[in-house]
């Protein structure tokens, strides 16, 4: 497996493969990851074997707390779960931000999606208790699992 920052000739590949996490990962436009390729390849790791992308995570250092270090999207091919593939990859936006002096990585995830919130845990995320759900058929913010995982 090789992992390398984002470039933007894989964006094609990587919008295929974040397709598959719908309902739960929402696909931009190819402009916003040309801007991720162009400006926070550092924080946008991609998983490749044998010439296919099969893993990717989209995260971004945070301006107003620049300490910490939100991950957006994290994807995996099924065919390749559980094969450490995530863990490779939450691994290299840890590494960065260790280099960067960044306290901890934080990510949201759906309540429903029971296999990601096993999957933070197993990689030693923790839950932080979230303000109150707000509903969203009246504008506000869906509910969501706050994930923390401080960076030593």
């Amino acid at each position: 497996m090789i992992v390398t920052p984002l470039t933007v000739d894989l964006i094609p590949d990587m919008e295929k493969l974040l397709a598959l996490g719908e309902p739960y990962i929402r696909l931009r436009g190819s402009s916003d990851y040309w801007l991720y390729a162009t400006l926070f390849a550092n924080t946008c790791p991609v998983a490749i074997i044998d010439g296919q992308l099969v893993g990717s995570v989209i995260a971004f250092r945070s301006q107003v707390a620049p300490s910490e270090i939100y991950l957006q999207d994290v994807m995996t091919h099924p065919s390749h779960r559980r094969t450490g593939i995530t863990r490779a990859l939450v691994e290299e936006v840890h590494r960065q931000g260790s280099l960067w002096g960044c306290r901890r990585l934080f990510l949201t995830s759906e309540p429903g999606n029971h296999a990601a919130h096993r999957a933070w845990l197993a990689l030693g995320f923790s839950n932080e208790q979230c303000s109150k759900p707000v509903d969203e058929r009246r504008g506000g913010v869906p509910s969501r699992r706050v994930r923390i995982r401080g960076i030593e």
